[in-house]
């Protein structure tokens, strides 16, 4: 795994170059997301379709994770959205990522945090002054994780494609 680490790579996502792994990808989410869905949480990620899988990655910048041709991880940044419901991503100088998940097989190793580490110096280098996140209230070592790299609490957001705020 050590090894495999090293050769982990970041592409920028281009459906021309990447649309062949929609599938691959909403698989990828399903499988990241299961465990929480087993706990009740009711993710977007847990069930969508694969249309909503591009649909998503074409909201914003949108990142994969690669250790040789295996697709192991993925991340998308989003600027502000003036349509998002949540208020606090529609400021200007707030960036949030979404759809952000680890293969399972994968999590634990330190995919994650450097994608994270990736998408936050991109995010902060095209300007943002700030980049924020949702999760379930319910998902402690999400949380727990997400204020080690010093996120914190904003407010509660409802989406009416989950079943918690």
């Amino acid at each position: 795994m050590a090894n495999a680490f090293n050769d982990f790579r970041i592409e920028k996502f281009e459906e021309s170059k990447h649309g062949d792994l929609i599938n691959k990808l909403t698989e990828l989410l399903h499988a990241a997301y299961r465990p929480l869905a087993e706990k009740g949480m009711r993710y977007l990620a847990t069930h969508q379709p694969p249309e909503t899988t591009l649909s998503r990655l074409k909201k914003g910048d949108s990142f994969l994770g690669f250790i040789g041709d295996e697709l192991v991880s993925t991340i998308t940044i989003v600027k502000e959205d003036p349509h998002e419901p949540c208020a606090w991503y529609q400021k200007p100088d707030v960036y949030f990522f979404t759809q952000f998940a680890v293969k399972p097989c994968y999590q634990g190793t330190g995919i994650g945090k450097k994608l994270m580490d990736f998408v936050e110096k991109y995010a902060f280098e095209d300007g943002a002054k700030e980049i924020a996140l949702d999760t379930s209230e319910h998902a402690h070592h999400l949380i727990a994780m997400y204020e080690k790299r010093s996120y914190r609490f904003v407010e509660y957001a409802q989406w009416s494609v989950t079943n918690y705020r």
